[in-house]
């Protein structure tokens, strides 16, 4: 940790001391630091009332007691080493998009990985501050803390919800500039913050989109063939795509060659242009060999066609040797050539 990670760090401390100096009794210390993980894991009602030989809805009550009156002495002013802490935390959320993820506020103001801990005072921090807005853990939205001037919990579950709304519309992914359009911020990097919190979104390389969609969210090898294919927007041999699923931000990215080349033998999504090379069949490749192509080529205009257009529209659709295309244009049983430069389809 740096000089101005460990900085934070104690800045930080000494804000939980202060908030936690306002509690009196060291039970209600206790059941505070017990139930945000401030000092140790973060523990139920029901373990803290077992540990307490009070009831769970005994426990509940205490803490809402307790808190309000962490608030109450927060909000006069009474916690002065609150108000540095508040400071650094707003400076980091006004770097990150002005709300963010306690997870990735943590790592900033931290400088590693966080721990529970770490994560957990923050938590705390924002839960009694009045400059502060906490964004809680559900189904649909990630834990996360706001600049209460940015607004409330309710206000920024609706903006991410807006933005839900407005991809889905889309039916594709999004960049943030074409979400910026589409939406009213002061910047682009309030939108992509904003999203971040949301469960029901993800970005990859760029794009935010549903995280449910496969593109924007692959869980398996195939998906992420089809990813690193769309991307590249260009045929790839099957040891390049591996490569580059080995140098994505994919969860469970170690894969080996043998399984991707089985996955793209098996998807009909997946067409196999030349040795080893495959392309996307929505780019208008097939599958077959030379002289499936040359046939289809053939059937595809006419019939009849000059051998460098043969050629031509061959190598549009396989990834093979000029050579290799003629050497199978010289097969009598399959082709006619109808004077020095011409073929057609053998009937």
């Amino acid at each position: 940790m740096d000089a101005s990670h460990s900085t934070n760090s104690e800045i930080i401390k000494k804000a939980i001391n202060g908030l936690l100096g306002v509690v009196e009794q060291s039970r209600e210390r206790e059941i505070i630091s017990r139930r945000f993980g401030i000092s140790s894991q973060k523990e139920t009602l029901e373990q803290i009332g077992e540990m307490l030989s009070i009831t769970r809805e005994r426990v509940r009550q205490l803490e809402k007691a307790i808190v309000i009156r962490i608030k109450i002495h927060a909000e006069e002013g009474k916690v002065d080493d609150l108000v540095a802490a508040e400071k650094l935390i707003i400076r980091n959320l006004t770097e990150l998009g002005r709300v963010a993820r306690v997870e990735t506020l943590a790592e900033q103001i931290y400088g590693h990985k966080s721990t529970a801990k770490e994560r957990s005072t923050l938590s705390f921090i924002g839960e009694v501050s009045s400059q502060l807005s906490v964004i809680y853990d559900s189904d649909r939205y990630y834990h996360s803390i706001c600049i209460a001037e940015y607004g409330d919990e309710k206000t920024v579950r609706a903006k991410a919800d807006e933005i839900v709304k407005v991809v889905t519309g889309y039916g594709k992914p999004m960049t943030v500039a074409e979400l910026d359009e589409k939406l009213d911020y002061q910047h682009p990097d309030h939108i992509a913050a904003v999203a971040n919190i949301s469960k029901q979104l993800a970005t990859l390389g760029g794009m935010w989109g549903l995280a449910k969609w496969p593109l924007i969210n692959p869980r398996n090898i195939r998906d992420k063939i089809f990813v690193i294919l769309e991307g590249k927007k260009a045929p790839m041999h099957f040891s390049e795509i591996a490569k580059a699923i080995a140098e994505s931000n994919f969860n469970r990215k170690n894969v080996t060659i043998q399984a991707i080349h089985n996955e793209l033998i098996k998807d009909k999504r997946f067409v196999l242009i030349g040795r080893g090379i495959y392309a996307l069949s929505a780019w208008g490749y097939s599958s077959g060999t030379v002289t499936d192509t040359i046939k289809k080529v053939l059937s595809e205009n006419g019939g009849v066609m000059e051998r460098n257009e043969i050629v031509k529209q061959v190598l549009k659709a396989r990834q093979v040797k000029e050579t290799t295309i003629l050497l199978n244009l010289q097969d009598r049983a399959v082709f006619n050539r109808i004077d020095k430069n011409k073929y057609s389809i053998k009937k």
